[in-house]
């Protein structure tokens, strides 16, 4: 199977769900169910953000929004919260402000074309997450300082990212994401850099243990293949598929969620400022 890119099946998904907020609805859910990351990312949302919201007003700095799905869920899962949200995608900021201005805004979202390199700002921010998005930037460092800058003394950075146990399915013939600046982090690594920014590690874990990669690959990487080799035609194939796959996918994840793994092809980081 030839090698494949992973920002054009994005972008096609993108195209799919742009003029319809009932499918970008779905798309969400589908990607919070499908995407163990976002089993982590949300869990630590609920641990260190939910005291925050409790004691009033406060802000989100979201550096790297992609399609706005952790948004969503801030949005839903905190009162309190006024998010402003990053990327420099300007097609995914227009879909995201159409969606969310007719859907769950409430004057608490705004979304903002920037490069994450140019990022400015004075320490306003109680919490900011980057997910997925520093193993695409090669100055990684320089965003992680530009981030701790615009955090309040006493806020929290989350970050996601491949890890370096990712690099069979970053490097191998059937990879489809060729857009990375590196294969991962480790935690060593992502420490050192975090501190190096300015920020202490609370947190640092390995996703995507062996229960977790197996469900990625039944349930994300051979789909996704198929998609991306016959198109749309897959789909019928695909809804066959998971009827078998689904469950037991699932109850991967499930359990990946609350095993230390010793490795993992997926990182996070949950980080403070001092």
């Amino acid at each position: 199977m030839s090698r494949i890119a992973y920002d054009p099946v994005k972008d096609r998904f993108a195209n799919i769900i742009r003029n319809s907020r009932l499918l970008r609805t779905l798309f969400y859910k589908l990607l919070d169910l499908f995407f163990l990351r976002s089993w982590y990312v949300r869990r630590l949302l609920k641990k260190y953000a939910s005291d925050i919201d409790r004691q009033g007003k406060w802000q989100m700095l979201d550096a790297g929004s992609g399609f706005g799905q952790y948004d969503r869920f801030i949005l839903r899962q905190f009162s309190n919260v006024s998010i402003r949200a990053i990327d420099v995608k300007a097609d995914y900021l227009q879909d995201c402000r159409h969606y969310f201005q007719q859907a769950i805004n409430e004057g608490r979202i705004s979304f903002e074309q920037k490069d994450l390199l140019e990022l400015e700002s004075d320490a306003v921010f109680d919490f900011s997450t980057c997910i997925d998005v520093l193993e695409h930037i090669e100055q990684d460092v320089k965003v992680m300082r530009n981030i701790c800058k615009a955090l309040k003394s006493g806020g929290f950075f989350l970050m996601h990212s491949p890890s370096i146990y990712s690099e069979e399915d970053a490097g191998d013939e059937e990879s489809f994401v060729d857009e990375h600046a590196r294969t991962g982090y480790s935690k060593e690594d992502i420490q050192e850099k975090l501190e190096s920014a300015g920020l202490t590690p609370i947190e640092v874990a390995y996703t995507y243990g062996s229960k977790g990669h197996l469900a990625w690959e039944l349930l994300i990487k051979y789909p996704m293949l198929w998609l991306t080799k016959i198109g749309l035609w897959a789909l019928p194939l695909m809804a066959i598929y998971y009827i078998v796959t689904l469950p037991v996918g699932l109850l991967l994840m499930w359990l990946d969620l609350f095993d230390d793994n010793e490795k993992g092809g997926g990182i996070y980081a949950l980080a403070k400022k001092d």
